[in-house]
């Protein structure tokens, strides 16, 4: 579409916009993660000492650290509109993530909406393709202990053993709460074709908005997470009595994001920000874990089914721009999500004075040394 003389004014602040935005991220970068990774070094005498509060500390910079992700696309006016059950009131038990995936933009939106639920951001554990462990946030990843996940069936039994490893070595090591999972095991536009191959083949539901999960990793987390009771049946909670808490994991949040119009944000408009503010929405379900079966065939359709309900809720959504009200309700509340912009302004304004700080001392040694 060729551009008229009329618009070049905008289309010229959107790219200048766009730049100082990159060249603020790039800045934040240099600052905060060599931040990060240095206080994480310095605090290494306290983990031998006292793991527990390392890790405390260690979750909270982390936590800083998204929050600056999710301050990109706040000051862009990307901002996340919550619909379904209220998932702070499980913000301290252990839970699961069941994420549909569609593009980059998914972890940003996740990254926003959940920062003002305590310490879930903390004490989180991503499960997320290894390609992430190669990015700029790759080496906070890996400190943190979030796990990078090889796609391909080639790799798939391998990956699931190291997943258990993983979950074993550093999950309650750690003082981790909830792990983000994303079942379909990758984006919706790459799988869509073979899951529904997949689906006629095995006469299962045509699905064009999400598409069959994969049930490898979530049956690992389970398996891995779930006390027991002592006739061996999963210990889990009640959503009405949430005063009877019990060790483990507790909670299945079946999650589901819906962009408007389909119009999917990815990490590049996050970050450059030259689309106009857009809403995002995200719609929870919550599960008692005692009522999630753990056997492979149950839990796969068990998943099956959670995934058929998203399909169900997009195709409402994409009609209407409202997900559809909870079954014996007239209509579906919605909760806006805020961030504080002096809660922002804090932790930019401590990165970037680490980072100097760090700077001058590294520079301040160098010359001791040479």
């Amino acid at each position: 579409m060729a551009v008229t003389w009329e618009e070049v004014p905008r289309l010229g602040w959107i790219l200048v916009k766009a730049l100082l935005r990159f060249a603020f991220m790039v800045a934040n970068n240099l600052v905060a993660i060599p931040s990060y990774v240095c206080y994480v070094i310095l605090l290494q005498p306290l983990r031998l000492l006292d793991s527990k509060r390392f890790w405390c500390i260690e979750g909270i910079m982390y936590k800083w650290l998204l929050g600056m992700v999710a301050s990109w696309g706040w000051h862009a006016g990307y901002t996340v509109v919550e619909w379904g059950e209220d998932v702070k009131a499980i913000s301290k038990d252990e839970a699961v993530m069941l994420v549909n995936h569609q593009s980059t933009g998914d972890v940003c939106t996740l990254m926003m909406c959940l920062q003002d639920k305590g310490m879930v951001v903390a004490q989180m554990m991503w499960l997320m393709d290894h390609i992430f462990k190669y990015t700029n946030f790759g080496i906070v990843s890996l400190i943190h202990g979030d796990f990078f996940i090889r796609q391909g069936k080639s790799h798939r039994d391998q990956q699931l053993v190291l997943l258990k490893k993983h979950l074993e070595n550093n999950y309650r090591s750690r003082d981790r709460k909830w792990i983000v999972l994303f079942p379909e095991g990758g984006f919706l536009r790459k799988r869509r074709e073979t899951s529904q191959a997949f689906a006629k083949k095995n006469n299962l539901p045509f699905l064009t908005h999400v598409t069959l999960p994969r049930v490898g990793a979530t049956q690992i987390i389970l398996s891995a997470l779930v006390a027991r009771q002592e006739n061996g049946s999963p210990a889990g909670g009640d959503a009405k009595e949430l005063e009877n808490k019990s060790q483990g994991l507790q909670w299945i949040i079946d999650t589901t994001i819906a962009y408007p119009k389909g119009e999917l944000l990815d990490i590049q408009t996050w970050i450059l920000g030259y689309r106009k503010p857009t809403v995002t929405h995200v719609h929870y379900r919550i599960f008692p874990v005692k009522d999630v079966p753990l056997e492979t065939e149950d839990l796969t359709n068990w998943l099956y089914q959670r995934f058929i309900e998203k399909e169900h809720l997009l195709a409402h959504f994409y009609e209407t721009g409202a997900f559809p009200p909870p079954e014996g309700h007239k209509e579906a509340i919605s909760r806006e999500m805020t961030l504080s912009n002096v809660w922002i302004f804090f932790i930019q304004s401590f990165a970037f004075l680490s980072g100097y700080m760090w700077y001058s001392a590294i520079q301040y040694f160098y010359h001791c040394l040479f």
